[in-house]
């Protein structure tokens, strides 16, 4: 019985140090950086682009590996915190933007932004909670001309 238990716990062991090595590369954005890569890249309306920073700020604090569980019991993932609740699946690919939930934690933004459009044309910013809390105010909206000398209208 204490074998089959210290083996359990050996096994258990090894399987943590598996995962915490294969660690997701997430990526931490400075602001003048994301921007320029949304507009640039990405193809972001100008006209949007300080909503977006806004929302990414107020969301993942502009990092691609943060996970908020939800008191739902949902969680929200990545750079745009976009929600296993109807966008994504947790371990498999599904929802609306038929995504992992777990690809939106690595560098490679491609997929986030394909599926934050999504969720935007058909719900707009208000699907997001920190925009919607923190940059509704155009007021509150980061000035990219002065910070980081993009003309956004």
């Amino acid at each position: 019985m204490k074998m089959a238990r210290y083996n359990f716990l050996l096994a258990s062991l090894l399987l943590s140090c598996l995962l915490w090595s294969a660690q997701v590369d997430g990526k931490e954005y400075m602001r003048c950086q994301l921007a320029r890569e949304l507009l640039q890249k990405y193809n972001i309306n100008k006209t949007f682009l300080s909503n977006w920073i806004c929302l990414i700020e107020h969301e993942s604090n502009r990092d691609t590996k943060v996970v908020k569980r939800n008191p739902n019991g949902f969680a929200s993932y990545g750079l745009f915190q976009i929600s296993s609740k109807e966008w994504c699946r947790v371990s498999r690919k599904g929802g609306i933007c038929d995504k992992k939930c777990e690809d939106f934690l690595d560098d490679n933004i491609d997929d986030d932004v394909q599926c934050a459009k999504r969720i935007f044309e058909r719900v707009g910013f208000k699907n997001w909670p920190g925009w919607t809390a923190s940059c509704r105010n155009t007021q509150n909206l980061p000035n990219l001309g002065l910070a980081c000398n993009i003309q956004t209208v």
